[in-house]
């Protein structure tokens, strides 16, 4: 893109502003956290490399507020400016899935499921009837002849605490199962995609400043976040530092585990 004609040009303001503050662009990308060619890029008005739309909006953001220029104004200057090729690098395109994988899991779903259930019901039926048989001994007495049936009658006792154990135990492995809890605020725009473990899409598009997204699902969760920089991250609650994930463009590819654990992710995830 160009400069508007007959107006001062984006690059033109920047580089006055920056220069007005003393500061080199080295300096200047030392305290945005980003590569100094993106700087040069944006006083040289050339935007290719930069990317799509929101990215380039994003530092140019962040730029003006660094060096006192106004954002807004920036933010129309491109606007109005005409327009060139550039590639939409907010569509990333999805890898595909292994064919073995994606008939297998169902079944095997399935198979932990009645294994799962299997264990629950022995457990359930076999530990009660045990403490019956331990009382026998002491309850086989010449004086206590009449009164076998006492062993019986405390069973009931101890099935109802065994009970609520197995449902405390279910509950719980369906909270585990429901997986990790991700709630995203957004301070500038971001496109953002999330998936959860088994390849649905939670979350995809374009969000805009001041707004808040949460979603949930099974782990481990692939996130991808195009303006990383205007994304606070909070899972299961508490906040996520993403120090170390973001890329020298913006962006950021991560993955959530079931315990809430946050890692690095591929460029396909």
């Amino acid at each position: 893109m160009t400069r508007e004609e007959g107006g001062v040009g984006i690059g033109a303001r920047l580089r006055a502003a920056r220069e007005r503050r003393a500061l080199t662009v080295l300096q200047a990308a030392e305290k945005l956290h980003v590569d100094a060619r993106v700087l040069e890029a944006l006083e040289a008005e050339n935007f290719e490399p930069l990317g799509a739309d929101v990215y380039v909006r994003g530092h140019l953001r962040r730029y003006a507020d660094l060096i006192g220029e106004s954002p807004a104004q920036l933010q129309d200057l491109y606007t109005n400016a005409s327009p060139a090729a550039r590639p939409d690098l907010t569509r990333i395109p999805r890898g595909e899935r292994a064919p073995d994988s994606a008939r297998w899991l169902l079944p095997g779903l399935l198979a932990v499921i009645a294994l799962t259930l299997a264990g629950l019901l022995w457990w359930l039926f076999t530990l009660p009837g045990a403490k019956p048989q331990a009382l026998a001994p002491v309850a086989a007495t010449a004086a206590a002849a009449a009164a076998p049936q006492e062993p019986a009658a405390a069973a009931p006792a101890n099935t109802a605490p065994a009970a609520s154990v197995v449902a405390a135990r279910a509950a719980g492995a369906g909270a585990a199962a429901a997986g990790p809890t991700l709630t995203l605020k957004f301070s500038g725009d971001s496109w953002v995609k999330i998936a959860d473990a088994r390849g649905r899409t939670l979350l995809d598009g374009l969000q805009g400043p001041g707004s808040t997204r949460s979603v949930s699902g099974p782990a481990p969760l692939r996130v991808v976040l195009g303006n990383a920089p205007a994304v606070a991250m909070e899972v299961n609650g508490r906040p996520a530092s993403l120090a170390g994930l973001v890329r020298r463009r913006g962006d950021a590819h991560l993955t959530v585990d079931a315990a809430g654990a946050i890692s690095p992710g591929g460029r396909g995830d």
